[in-house]
Parts: structure tokens; sequence; C-alpha cells
């Protein structure tokens, strides 16, 4: 890992934190992947548009990176980091009503690094949330409902997510691969996906479905949602429409994502929408942490909006039409 591009993304993410975007940052001919509704952006877009309404929409704007760090897949130079926007939520986003009140904004980002600067990047932003905290969420129905938690998502119960020195590559090799088979025994029906996880862990999910702390009550919520899909296609497969763009550690911290990384088949009703045997396409990142042998706590985006896009549902078109 470039210590080089840890020291640029360090520089980014300290300027972030007073809502500025530094210069040069991202490369002139950037290509900026943004959750629905921004999708697909430049670098101006993304600072007009995306961080333009951001400041106008939340005073007083403030940025926490509660985990960063970086690491190399596929002899590419990668960056990532996750935390929350925090604001007084003054003035409409997206259709989303003011609160008048502060509020928080979940975030997740990856940089693809060339010669100093970002010349690839996703950009997670946990919309839902932001709106079931505002009362503004549509959907009454979603995976984890009687038992997961809604709400605002701690970082690493180690507070050493800010992972700026070096680690040694053999622990982050090790990391990626803990996590690559991890991954590989999931949406099995021994649930072979147990052995890699502390009885204790922490899954901070996305809002539409919840956050869940035990092995046990995370199973509770994880087979039935592995079970209301079937052909559960994750990463590069062959004809699959899917990859992940990256999965990288450094040391005990593992980040991986895809744009989109999963497609599968609906095979029940889905966030209160009925069965369509439709393909669906799942943009998801996790971050995990690792203590020990096992992971113990893991930090995931979904883009639900996009997943209900695909089954019809428009919830920023809703709300507009509301307003």
């Amino acid at each position: 890992m470039s210590n080089a591009a840890k020291s640029t993304f360090r520089a980014y993410v300290e300027a972030a934190r007073h809502g500025t975007l530094p210069s040069g940052f991202f490369a002139d001919a950037a290509q900026i992947n943004v959750v629905h509704p921004f999708n697909d952006m430049t670098p101006e877009t993304y600072a007009d548009t995306f961080l333009a309404q951001l400041r106008a929409s939340f005073q007083h704007l403030t940025r926490t990176d509660y985990i960063a760090f970086g690491g190399t897949c596929d002899s590419q130079t990668w960056v990532t980091s996750t935390g929350y926007y925090t604001g007084h939520f003054a003035a409409p986003f997206l259709g989303i009503q003011p609160t008048g009140t502060l509020a928080h904004l979940r975030f997740g980002e990856f940089h693809r690094m060339e010669n100093g600067a970002a010349v690839e990047s996703y950009i997670y932003i946990d919309l839902p949330e932001l709106m079931i905290a505002a009362g503004q969420w549509p959907i009454a129905e979603s995976p984890g409902k009687d038992r997961g938690y809604t709400g605002y998502l701690a970082g690493p119960i180690t507070q050493n997510g800010l992972q700026w020195h070096t680690n040694d590559p053999g622990r982050s090799t090790s990391s990626v691969e803990m996590v690559t088979a991890m991954l590989r025994s999931l949406a099995t029906e021994d649930q072979a996906w147990r052995p890699y996880w502390h009885d204790d862990m922490l899954w901070y999910g996305p809002a539409a479905f919840g956050s869940f702390i035990g092995i046990e009550n995370f199973a509770g919520f994880q087979v039935p949602f592995e079970q209301t899909f079937s052909e559960w296609i994750g990463g590069s497969v062959p004809g699959s429409e899917t990859k992940h763009f990256a999965r990288f550690a450094d040391g005990d911290y593992i980040a991986s994502g895809g744009w989109p990384s999963l497609n599968c088949v609906q095979a029940k009703p889905f966030l209160g929408q009925p069965v369509t045997e439709n393909r669906l396409y799942m943009r998801v990142c996790d971050w995990w942490r690792r203590e020990g042998d096992l992971l113990i706590e893991n930090w995931v985006f979904v883009d639900i909006p996009h997943v209900l896009l695909q089954l019809g549902v428009d919830v920023f078109g809703d709300l507009e039409s509301a307003a």
C-alpha cells in the first residue's frame, strides 16, 4: 500500500471534516459513482450538485470519518472511509422535508488512486436512514422490522478505525482471505459463515434492514433474508453482470464493494413489494474489523432506493409528488 496515497487521503478526510473538498483530490476525468438518485457524476457535478445540496440543506455541516484506511487490490491502490455527515437539517434535501433539528447522514467512500489523485470513486449514502429518522420513509416493511435496530451507528468499539500508520502486510493478506472465505459461505444451507464470526458480533446494517448484535440475532435476520431470493450470484462470476470493484485490507480492517456486487431473483415479498421474479442488482459495500481470528464488527451499505427502483418504486419521485 502506498503511504503517499494514505497521506493524500488523510488530507482529504481532514479537509472534509468542515465540508471542504481539497483541490486536486479528484483527477479531472475521474468517474464518480454515487447512490441513487445521483448515480454517475463528474468531479464538477459532485461538487456543484451533491456537496452543494448537502451544504445548502444542512447548516453547520461537519463530517466524522471513524474508519479510514487503504490497501491494494489487483495491483491497484485504493483508499476508503466511512462515518457520518452531521448538520442542522434546515432545508429540503432530495424532497426530504427538513426537521429543523440536528440530523445525521451516514456515508462510505472508496477511491482508486493514481498519480496522487482519485480516478474512480464509489460513494454510498444511507438515505433511508435519514428518511426514517425524519419520519418520511414510505416503505412500512423491512427484513429486520421486528428485531433490528435503526438509528445512529457507532464506529469501532476499539476506537482505532483511522489506520494512518503502516500495518503488517501479512496480517492484511490474511484478513482479506478470512473475509473472502466467509463471503463464499453465505447463502448456504448449513450456515457455513458462522465459524468466521465472534458470538458477540455487531452487524451494522442499512437502515431499511436494521442492525443486530449477537450471532443468533444476526442469523435471525440473515437466514430469512437469504431465503427471500434465489439464484444468489456475487462477485466477478462470468456472465453475472456483477463484480467487486475492490476488496482489500489494512491490518485488522477489511473493505469490499461492488457496483453492483450481487444479483439474485426475488422469490418472496421484499420491502413491502410483491414477488416479481425479477433479477435484482444490488450495489453493496462493507467494512469489517477482525479481533484475533474472528470477525466482530461489520458496517454495511446497500443502495436500497436503487433496488426499489428496479421493483417499480421511486421513493424520491413519491416524495416530490407529495410535496
